[in-house]
């Protein structure tokens, strides 16, 4: 029994990691759904910015999209102010331009609350969803809206790329971003990207639901909106620009709150997970998400199993020193990193995966417990 926990809890994690990838690719060759994609249309846009205590960038973040190359007429923005107490709100009301809206939460509330009230004044054709720190490439919005042309799309999430502030929790996100790219682009042409990008994605306006407070926007959203026949595609040349986790820590924190509320999430919109409803959406949101988050179960239950029949064949005394290496090269990153120490590239990424996973089982468990979280600082404000 112990060898069969062994070689299931390996075999998944072989699948969350190599084979789920691998059989995108090659069902992307086999399978390509085609997008109607039109540079002219340019239908009315309103560009959500939420933001809590921003005063550092969101001039920065409002000059952006005044700068976009989009019809002016047609492009409004909406500042949501989560009762900032700094000078956020002073700075947007410093625009005299009938584009830029202030929507104030007198009360903190997060910024799936704020999203749900600013909804309600929003008449425009398509909604754009960023945060304050994004900062879009010209062409970002033309990029997203053009596949709106397809009446058959209903969001369609851009590309976030996270710029080197020289710290290694960055460079570490920037790998794990890099192979998630990837995936993207192969789910969009198979069925539809899972889940959208907080910094930027665009919906139809008309296909938005009420959230709960502690519903994570960015991807109840987009399994709303596929569960009323609609798809969602990646287009990477929707670019904006942000700053990776500062630390580690820090970037533990996020990981876990959003693991917690997309849970939370799923669980609450579960017919998604039904193939007769969804298709091969199914069975990417199991693969890319469910499984995923669940790793570190199957990387304790590899441990503990190996453990177990460890003196059953030389082989199983190999790999149980491979597993034992494996966790104390991530526990040495942990004791540098806490000690503001750089480790090898090697280490970081074994620490970064160990991390992942950790935070992944701290995030279910969170929810497990009745733990939600509706508001946060970002990780520029920890």
């Amino acid at each position: 029994m112990d060898v069969i926990f062994f070689w299931s809890s390996v075999l998944i994690l072989g699948y969350i990691y190599l084979g789920y990838p691998l059989i995108l690719f090659i069902l992307s060759r086999i399978i390509n759904k085609p997008v109607k994609a039109d540079e002219n249309n340019l239908p009315t846009v309103a560009l959500v910015i939420s933001a809590f205590n921003e005063e550092a960038v969101i001039k920065e973040k409002i000059e952006n999209t005044l700068g976009l190359d989009y019809p002016p007429h047609k492009l409004q923005i909406w500042v949501v102010s989560d009762a900032s107490t700094d000078h956020t709100d002073e700075v947007v009301r410093s625009f005299v331009n009938d584009r830029v809206h202030l929507l104030r939460m007198e009360e903190r509330s997060g910024k799936t609350y704020g999203i749900t009230r600013v909804m309600q004044k929003i008449e425009s054709e398509i909604v754009v969803f960023s945060d304050a720190n994004s900062m879009y490439d010209k062409k970002a919005v033309r990029e997203l809206v053009k596949y709106f042309a397809d009446p058959k799309i209903g969001y369609v999430v851009g590309h976030a790329r996270y710029y080197d502030n020289g710290e290694t929790a960055g460079s570490q996100e920037e790998v794990y971003w890099s192979l998630e790219i990837k995936m993207k682009i192969n789910e969009s042409k198979i069925g539809s990207v899972v889940g959208g990008d907080g910094a930027i994605y665009a919906i139809r306006k008309n296909l938005f639901k009420p959230l709960a407070p502690d519903d994570i926007n960015d991807f109840v959203n987009p399994i709303q909106i596929v569960l009323q026949g609609f798809r969602g595609v990646f287009n990477p040349y929707a670019v904006c620009y942000e700053e990776a986790a500062p630390s580690f820590s820090k970037e533990y924190w996020r990981k876990r709150r959003i693991v917690n509320r997309s849970w939370r999430g799923l669980w609450k919109n579960a017919a998604v997970l039904n193939p007769f409803k969804t298709g091969i959406f199914a069975w990417e949101i199991f693969s890319h998400k469910l499984l995923r988050w669940l790793g570190g179960v199957f990387v304790i239950t590899s441990f503990a199993s190996n453990a177990f029949i460890v003196n059953k064949s030389g082989f199983y005394a190999v790999t149980m020193t491979l597993h034992i290496l494996f966790h104390l090269t991530a526990f040495a990153g942990f004791y540098r990193d806490r000690k503001g120490k750089d480790s090898a590239g090697i280490i970081n990424f074994i620490f970064y995966f160990d991390m992942v996973n950790w935070a992944s089982l701290q995030g279910i468990w969170d929810a497990f417990r009745g733990k939600t979280y509706t508001t946060w600082k970002t990780i520029r404000q920890e």
